[in-house]
């Protein structure tokens, strides 16, 4: 058994509602189940003795008015739950996706096909976590202890009786619950694996299809199927292994109360009305911890989600600590173009690139070089504010960082396209501008592709250079469209032979006339040569 992750309080505030709420419900649902059972056994006593204590009408307004209360209890819980469900599914998913869109592709700490399944049915098994398992939770931390009180209130043997039975039932329920953690952990790996590995067959359908290798997948989309099955039946077993000891602990417990009242009544040691009055309380006092246990192995896959979307979170605050002084969008100096001064990117707790000094003017076409792993990408990064850093880089007078990402047109190194038209893609992000505009993007990456070109499912259909040259048309696309004053092109020619690689150094040299800063990171020396600079990157030496 656990409790709401102390992590997901802090970070959610319609969680804090959700237990205000529920606290108050609890209240609600202990004080109408007491009044309920006071009236019960005042109505059966009266009418078995003829002298019904303050009057039958009241006792049967006081019995009516409680088993009101305890029905709207009841219909609240199920309202609360669905709608604590959904806020914090929404909270939950616009911090995710802030954190997975302020990194660029070869930063996100998780894969695409892991992402989807986590904001997917990950945060979706919140519905159980939040609508049956809090609830009871809930209530079992506060309407136990109030429900123990007056049964000891009534008859202290009995009260006695449930304080040293009823600790009996976490401990089985922890002990059930680490068995339930292990296996349902490895349920969530194998639901993640099979939705990794049914899109990356979709993904590379065409080209499967196109080599005849589609049937091999088969047998490995099967594979993981199978295992994802044998988990869910693990999960099951322990379901059921579960729900069996709960129910005979609460059980015999219950059991051990009626006896116990039975033996006193036929001794005449008890009177009638506080041991009927115990008798109907007692399974209530179980009722909470055993939906609590019901209700844990509907709700584990949550948790396990909720873990995981917490952990993401945290690996992305920790990488933006406040130690890291990078002042975004502060306004540092009047210096026209790119300028860096001992700026150093860590990544993962270690420097992935260390006093790093550049200067692109307007006009100027600067090539950043170095071997792979010098840092380049991680610089980009820091460029883009999808990293921190340390030191000064500012554009056009502006501190960089995420509020300075409207200022710059940019290209990873891989190329990320989508079905439909080259001229759509070229266009994305943009579609305001003429048309010609992206007639023009293309012609300066010198992409050679026409824009009525249709594509396939993930942008297929054309060859790794031409789609290299599409994505960086696009980039060029949002510089003109938007007017912005720095591109950011990263290994655009890796995929080009020399004539369209120089091509390509044209149609940047000729926005670089037009007043352009244009930063190109690569390792091919003829693109390097057409640059007004070189910067050098040299990998950062770890003891």
């Amino acid at each position: 058994m656990r409790p709401l992750d102390p992590r997901l309080i802090r970070r959610s505030r319609a969680a804090r509602g959700f237990l205000i709420g529920g606290g108050a419900l609890a209240l609600l649902q202990a004080g109408s189940t007491i009044a309920f059972a006071w009236a019960l056994a005042s109505l059966v006593v009266g009418l078995i003795e003829g002298d019904v204590p303050w009057g039958i009408e009241l006792v049967i307004v006081v019995l009516v008015a409680a088993a009101s209360v305890r029905a709207v209890a009841g219909w609240l819980w199920e309202w609360l739950g669905s709608a604590g469900a959904m806020r914090v599914k929404a909270e939950l998913r616009d911090d995710l996706l802030a954190a997975l869109e302020d990194r660029p592709g070869d930063a996100r700490p998780t894969s695409t096909a892991d992402a989807s399944t986590l904001l997917g049915p990950g945060l979706d098994a919140l519905d159980e976590y939040f609508g049956r398992y809090l609830p009871q939770l809930v209530l079992t931390a506060v309407a136990t202890p109030i429900l123990v009180a007056a049964a000891w209130s009534a008859d202290w043997v009995s009260g006695l009786i449930l304080v040293i039975v009823l600790p009996l039932i976490p401990v089985f329920m922890a002990l059930i619950g680490m068995a339930t953690e292990v296996v349902q952990r490895r349920q969530w790996q194998r639901l993640q694996s099979l939705s990794k590995g049914f899109l990356e067959v979709v993904g590379g359908l065409a080209t499967l299809m196109l080599y005849g290798r589609a049937e091999r997948q088969v047998e490995r989309i099967r594979t993981v199927t199978d295992q994802y099955r044998s988990s869910t039946m693990k999960v099951l077993r322990v379901t059921f292994l579960s729900g069996f000891t709960l129910e005979l602990a609460a059980s015999l417990s219950v059991a051990l109360v009626a006896v116990s009242i039975g033996l006193r009544l036929v001794a005449g040691d008890m009177s009638f009305a506080p041991g009927l009055f115990v008798l109907v309380l007692a399974p209530e006092v179980f009722l909470p911890i055993r939906n609590v246990g019901a209700a844990f192995h509907a709700s584990t896959a949550g948790l396990e989600a909720s873990r995981s979307a917490l952990d993401l979170l945290e690996t992305d605050s920790a990488e933006r600590r406040p130690d890291q002084p990078a002042q975004h969008g502060d306004p540092t100096t009047d210096a026209a173009g790119l300028h860096l001064r001992g700026v150093r990117v860590t990544r993962g707790g270690r420097a992935a690139v260390d006093g790093v000094d550049l200067d692109a003017a307007p006009g100027e076409i600067v090539a950043v070089m170095g071997a792979s792993g010098s840092g380049k990408s991680s610089l980009v990064a820091a460029l883009l504010g999808f990293a921190p850093y340390e030191g000064t880089a500012t554009l056009d007078g502006v501190a960089l960082g995420p509020g300075t990402r409207a200022r710059l047109a940019w290209a990873a190194q891989s190329a990320h396209l989508l079905e439909g038209t080259v001229a759509e893609n070229v266009r994305l992000g943009a579609e305001h501008a003429p048309a010609a505009v992206a007639d023009r993007a293309l012609a300066l990456a010198a992409a050679e592709v026409p824009a009525g070109t249709v594509l396939g499912p993930g942008g297929t259909g054309l060859s790794g250079g031409q789609a290299q040259r599409v994505a960086v048309a696009r980039a060029i696309h949002r510089l003109l469209a938007t007017d912005a004053s720095l591109l950011v092109l990263d290994e655009p020619s890796s995929a080009l032979d020399a004539d369209r690689e120089a091509a390509l150094a044209a149609g940047l040299g000729e926005l670089a006339a037009e007043g352009r800063t244009v930063l190109v990171v690569t390792h091919r020396e003829t693109l390097a040569a057409h640059a007004d600079r070189v910067v050098a990157i040299r990998e950062v030496a770890h003891a």
